[in-house]
């Protein structure tokens, strides 16, 4: 019997066995336990904010330069103490090491484990690098209970763990992306990887309320207060993912597992197994794994193909100068000549945490590309005013309002557009079957640059360095006119749109062309899509076992 003949047969038996679906795929109304269950995956943003966060204040705290300092003349010496330029550069940057490691090995895990089981393993490694830092002072005569004994307290142990926890998290950023980009509905998806964003800057409120908190203890609790908090969060985010959530039905779908897919679909949107609604959802979902599943899986290298012209993997794949101030921001104040600094780090992380959910709204009703664009341009704006206030009158107070003024704009900027946005473009616009890689890839590109950002800075702004100080934002503001640039040229529209229709998109059009793609599209009939994977027989029909044609109704 001729392959397709017998596809023919299996669809008109399966027709008898079900309700018969309507092809037109439709948005219902959103359920309590959908919107919950799609967000909670961000509060892994916590995890990285938080860890980006503390660092801020505890190179500040006096105890902290007593402990790991080195004798020096640095007027922000505490008792003739001072750690070094070298060893500020790789307490920060050695976090974006492990997270740009992580990110990129999470490909594997995700494809192979799953998106859910490999953020609850980087929670776990994240735990161990926790448990690596420095809780105990050589200073310290006292002994710590056991279970948080550490190895000893040295710049070297410090960086050692902070590589670890930062691989963690590289585990933890790229897969939450890629979780709820397949967990969330068209109409919410956006807004839902914005809170990821969201969680990123409570993590950094929260890490600066705590620190101005402890920054006044006369010992070395000061700084190990903030440190074992991060614990905390971890644990939090792993038992809920572990209570609350299933796997991503696509990655069911593309394990050849439907009924996995079905129980998970239902878990996640608060419905029936057998309601018609979820059905048809699922069904699409089916039709497009296995379309790609007929097209081979993905490798590493197929995240490389196609060089710039439509449905480019390339162009996909490469698809930040705020954390400057997260990371350095109470010495950069201090260098500069602001007083009350560690009050300043809340004042700026208060700010992000206010603007960033206005991109809940504006991402679904502006679009991706425009945030991108115009957000670019502004914070490149602040950035060069920051620069000339701050270069041409440095010793002026009133100069240095100025400036903090406009570092916060610029954070409000970074907050409600590219921070969220660049999360959300980059869960979306990858097939599934090179997402996990694809966002890997992505997630791993963003901590490069933390790293080097992290990395390079305190010798472009340090006294017995290159002396930037406020011209250092020429560079930043220049990265920025960049990004936007980047953005115009090379960034899909994906609003309202499936992840189906967004993988059609980039086959189908060019970027500054893809709103008026999204415009035609957006509604489309998926009839198309199922016709077009019946024209072929799947080669899981062929070597894997049968593929059942439709989401049959659970058997009671």
């Amino acid at each position: 019997m001729a392959p397709q003949t017998q596809r023919q047969m299996q669809n008109a038996a399966s027709a008898q066995q079900q309700p018969q679906l309507d092809t037109q795929v439709e948005d219902p109304p959103l359920t309590w336990t959908e919107v919950i269950k799609c967000g909670f995956p961000a509060f892994g943003g916590i995890l990285f904010g938080y860890d980006a966060g503390y660092i801020n204040g505890v190179l500040g705290m006096d105890y902290f330069k007593l402990t790991y300092g080195e004798p020096s003349t640095d007027p922000l010496a505490f008792q003739g103490h001072m750690y070094p330029t070298w060893a500020k550069s790789m307490i920060v940057s050695m976090l974006s090491v492990g997270t740009f490691l992580g990110a990129l090995l999470s490909g594997y895990s995700s494809d192979y484990w799953g998106r859910r089981n490999t953020i609850v393993i980087g929670c776990a490694i994240y735990c161990a690098g926790v448990i690596f830092l420095p809780l105990k002072s050589p200073r310290l005569t006292q002994s710590l209970p056991p279970i948080v004994q550490i190895a000893g307290p040295t710049i070297p142990l410090l960086t050692a763990g902070r590589a670890i926890a930062g691989f963690g998290i590289g585990f933890v950023s790229a897969n939450t992306v890629a979780f709820q980009s397949e967990i969330c509905p068209k109409k919410i998806r956006g807004p839902c990887i914005s809170v990821y964003q969201f969680g990123i800057t409570v993590g950094l409120l929260i890490a600066s309320g705590i620190n101005q908190g402890t920054r006044d203890i006369r010992s070395n609790a000061s700084y190990q207060i903030p440190i074992g908090l991060q614990f905390v969060f971890a644990v939090l985010l792993m038992v809920g993912l572990i209570c609350m959530l299933p796997e991503s039905p696509r990655w069911y779908l593309s394990k050849f597992n439907d009924a996995g897919a079905r129980r998970a679909l239902a878990s996640v949107r608060g419905r029936d197994e057998n309601d018609e609604v979820l059905l048809r959802e699922l069904e699409v979902m089916r039709r497009d794994t296995d379309r790609e599943m007929r097209e081979g899986a993905g490798g590493w290298k197929d995240c490389f193909t196609g060089g710039w012209k439509e449905g480019s993997n390339l162009k996909r794949t490469f698809i930040g100068t705020t954390n400057f101030i997260f990371y350095y921001g109470n010495t950069y104040f201090a260098q500069v000549g602001l007083s009350s600094v560690f009050l300043l780090a809340t004042i700026t992380n208060v700010v992000n945490v206010v603007s960033t959910p206005v991109s809940f709204w504006t991402i679904e009703r502006f679009g991706r590309r425009p945030l991108l664009i115009y957000g670019g341009i502004c914070m490149s704006i602040c950035e060069f005013i920051i620069a000339i206030v701050g270069t041409l009158l440095s010793s002026s107070s009133t100069a240095q309002i100025v400036l903090f003024v406009f570092v916060c704009i610029h954070i409000a900027f970074f907050a409600s557009t590219w921070g969220p946005v660049g999360w959300a473009v980059s869960g979306e616009i990858f097939p599934l079957s090179i997402r996990g890689r694809g966002i890997a890839l992505s997630t791993a590109s963003n901590w490069l640059w933390n790293f080097v950002i992290a990395f390079v800075t305190p010798y472009l702004v340090d006294e017995d360095k290159a002396n930037l100080k406020a011209k250092v934002f020429y560079i930043f503001g220049a990265t920025c006119l960049i990004s936007a640039a980047f953005a115009w040229l090379w960034v899909y529209e994906t609003k309202g749109l499936s992840l189906e229709a967004v993988d059609r998109m980039c086959k189908e059009t060019a970027p500054r062309k893809s709103k008026g793609w999204a415009a035609r599209n957006a509604s489309a009939n998926d009839e198309e899509e199922m016709m077009a994977a019946d024209q072929m027989e799947s080669p899981i029909e062929k070597g894997r076992g049968r593929r059942r044609n439709k989401i049959e109704v659970s058997e009671e």
